[in-house]
């Protein structure tokens, strides 16, 4: 079975040219095929402010109406997706920029919540992603770059977290490749202090999260980031969570059952 690496970046190291360029040489590097997730919620931010929108997240999700989704299928879609697959092909290494409209490849619904309205959030279901299409692709030997938006069918956009989309993606296609997953931002990992690099947690169960989490270390934007994670764990699928940077050596906190 072929080996495939689907790779999530995300945070400041898309915002950062130096740091992207060199994430985007180290990924070209991996050996065999691979599939890169982004977001660029950072981007999307700053944008939304500079248009008078101020950005409405809740425990890491952002809350998007109809404004704040025009901006995150600008940014997201346009922007930061067609930079990098630019980058990419400047690499010789030929890339395709997605969402999940494109090839119907992961249809998906408004997210549906008790209390909390999320806007135009989408959430889907690992087993309408189209994993036949994917395979081609990379059986063609494209790598499909997908940007953090899928659709409702119904001519809807939607915003959808990224880590959940490279999980998803991870998860549908672990029955064509052997698949690891590797998400990629701005720290070492997984820390116990979030200003101490050195407080790198080398492995990560679903015990030790809880209690990390309980304790109020893993925080924000960490929590779907693990929730994700550990749901591609579950699944059998290798999951290590790293600076960006260190895509090619074997630091960072690798999950663990």
């Amino acid at each position: 079975m072929d080996k495939l690496t689907v790779v999530k970046i995300g945070g400041q190291v898309i915002d950062d040219p130096f740091k992207l360029d060199t994430v985007l040489h180290q990924f070209v590097a991996l050996e065999g095929k691979k599939l890169l997730v982004h977001g660029g919620g950072k981007k999307a931010s700053e944008m939304s402010k500079r248009l008078g929108i101020e950005p409405h997240l809740i425990k890491g999700r952002r809350v998007t109406d109809e404004k704040t989704l025009e901006v995150v299928t600008m940014v997201y879609g346009g922007l930061v997706n067609k930079n990098i697959v630019a980058r990419l092909q400047a690499l010789k290494h030929n890339a395709l920029g997605l969402s999940g409209a494109d090839g119907n490849i992961i249809p998906a619904h408004k997210r549906i919540h008790e209390t909390i309205d999320y806007g135009f959030v989408g959430d889907f279901e690992v087993e309408d992603i189209n994993s036949a299409l994917l395979q081609n692709l990379l059986d063609s030997g494209i790598t499909p770059v997908f940007c953090a938006l899928t659709h409702d069918q119904k001519g809807n956009m939607l915003n959808t977290n990224a880590d959940t989309l490279a999980s998803g993606i991870a998860v549908s296609l672990h029955s064509h490749f052997e698949v690891s997953l590797i998400y990629c931002f701005e720290k070492a990992g997984v820390l116990l202090d979030v200003e101490d690099q050195s407080s790198l947690v080398p492995e990560l169960s679903w015990q030790y999260y809880l209690q990390l989490k309980e304790e109020g270390i893993i925080v924000d934007g960490m929590i779907p980031k693990l929730d994700n994670a550990f749901n591609a764990l579950h699944s059998g699928i290798r999951v290590v969570i790293k600076d960006a940077l260190n895509l090619n050596n074997e630091i960072g906190t690798t999950l663990v059952a």
